[in-house]
């Protein structure tokens, strides 16, 4: 049976629509001031765009495909597919119910000719089958044995790849899993499109960030981008390097991160996988962008530097150690326990405790204060327990330097204390011989 979304409306339709309403996305100012987003909006984007016409629609009956001699079925084949590019208004529940639900049957049927007979996919066929274009036929289409690059390049072209990547804006999820199939479908069939592709996909990013924040298919266009990202040749590109810092490390500051998170955080890895030595400017970007204020996209932020570190080469982990640790130590210190946690989390992972045994003069002076502070002032019990577990672990990798600076705290602790008692005094002597000032100003006490 064949799924539609919003009943099979054809979408050229919606692409045309979707061409005449939404801005070309070929150029992108970076620098566009966000005062400007809300300006920018684009008007809510459904599964379909069709506008009724008002008026009763009558499709004469054909009949099937197997019922008529083999040489007569390609005429056939084309005729139901003209037949089917007339479009239904299905916010009327029950206007024209018996052609709907012939032009229903009618794409079954194509959708099972598409899939199991031959010879039926002739040059002819091509600009029909684009014109009347339903998701689930459309990706039987690109799936065919049959189907042929070279005659279907005529029509599937940039301007069809751009109003195609126009439709993700769609808040129908079934919509933007169609469009995400087809997409992933012509990127791998039509080589000469590939580039065209990724810079669209860019720019659609690059709007997102700095200008709209708002496209409802991020996520599935990210979901794409990790497989295309799994298939580069290595040496990367620049441009496939500037995509990855330009573009997707700002997309962690978008206020939606929890959307695509997943998706994005995937890409990043899959990049780091490819090339090792793009781990620092990746860290760096999200040190950079690092949430100051919401807790949980500290959390996701947590979550994804620890797939990241989960991958790290020990001779990278070596560069950022230092202001990544820095990092960690605040998010351990954190009131919310949540991010706390979850930073503390990180010492259950073995990997990731390797490189710390192995670095550990670098980094147990950077956590110690925090860690053994927290020990003693945490107001959350489970998170005390998890930093006694990390203070245990440290104490067991270096017990020498663990002294020495434990030795070094309590001595600190100790100068801080007594610098606050004398500070304590001295205000206290200050108030008193203020107080003794205006008593005898006031006559009081003699002078």
């Amino acid at each position: 049976m064949v799924v539609h979304v919003e009943s099979s409306v054809p979408l050229h339709r919606a692409m045309s629509s979707a061409a005449t309403t939404s801005p070309s996305v070929d150029k992108v100012d970076g620098f566009s001031r966000k005062s400007v987003r809300k300006a920018k909006q684009k008007r809510s984007q459904s599964s379909s765009q069709f506008r009724s016409q008002g008026k009763p629609i009558e499709l004469t009956p054909l009949p099937l495909l197997k019922d008529v001699p083999a040489p007569e079925q390609p005429e056939l084949f084309l005729k139901k597919l003209q037949q089917c590019c007339t479009v239904f208004d299905f916010m009327d529940t029950l206007s024209d119910l018996k052609m709907k639900e012939y032009k229903r049957s009618t794409l079954n049927e194509l959708v099972d000719y598409v899939t199991v007979s031959r010879g039926y996919l002739t040059e002819q066929a091509y600009p029909e089958v684009v014109k009347m274009l339903v998701y689930e036929f459309f990706i039987r289409f690109l799936e065919s044995q049959e189907f042929q690059p070279s005659i279907a390049k005529k029509y599937i072209d940039q301007k069809f790849v751009l109003q195609l990547l126009e439709l993700f804006d769609s808040e129908d999820p079934r919509e933007r899993d169609y469009l995400k199939t087809v997409l992933h479908r012509i990127y791998g069939k039509f080589l000469g499109l590939r580039a065209f592709i990724r810079k669209q996909i860019n720019n659609i990013f690059l709007r997102f960030v700095y200008e709209t924040e708002h496209f409802n298919g991020v996520a599935e266009l990210l979901e794409i981008l990790g497989s295309i990202i799994n298939g580069f040749a290595l040496p990367l590109k620049a441009e496939h390097k500037q995509f990855l810092v330009k573009v997707l490390i700002p997309l962690h500051t978008v206020r939606s991160l929890s959307l695509f998170h997943a998706q994005l955080a995937y890409c990043i890895v899959q990049f780091l996988e490819k090339d090792p030595t793009l781990t620092e400017p990746v860290i760096r970007g999200l040190l950079k962008f690092w949430p100051k204020t919401c807790s949980q996209k500290e959390v996701m932020f947590l979550g994804e530097l620890e797939e990241i570190l989960d991958v790290i080469e020990p001779t990278q982990f070596v560069k950022i150690q230092e202001p990544l640790f820095k990092q960690i130590s605040r998010c351990v210190s954190s009131p919310h326990f949540q991010v706390a946690e979850r930073a503390l989390y990180y010492w259950n992972n073995e990997y990731i405790m390797s490189l710390i045994e192995e670095n550990s003069s670098v980094i147990l002076p950077i956590m110690f204060a925090s860690l053994y502070r927290i020990s003693k002032e945490h107001w959350n019990p489970a998170i005390v327990a998890l930093v006694y577990n990390v203070l245990k672990a440290f104490m067991e990798m270096n017990s020498t330097l663990f002294d020495e600076l434990t030795a070094t705290y309590k001595s600190d602790r100790q100068r801080e204390k007594k610098k606050e008692k004398e500070r304590e005094e001295l205000w206290k002597k200050l108030e008193d011989l203020e107080l003794k000032r205006g008593l005898r100003r006031d006559g009081i006490i003699p002078t």
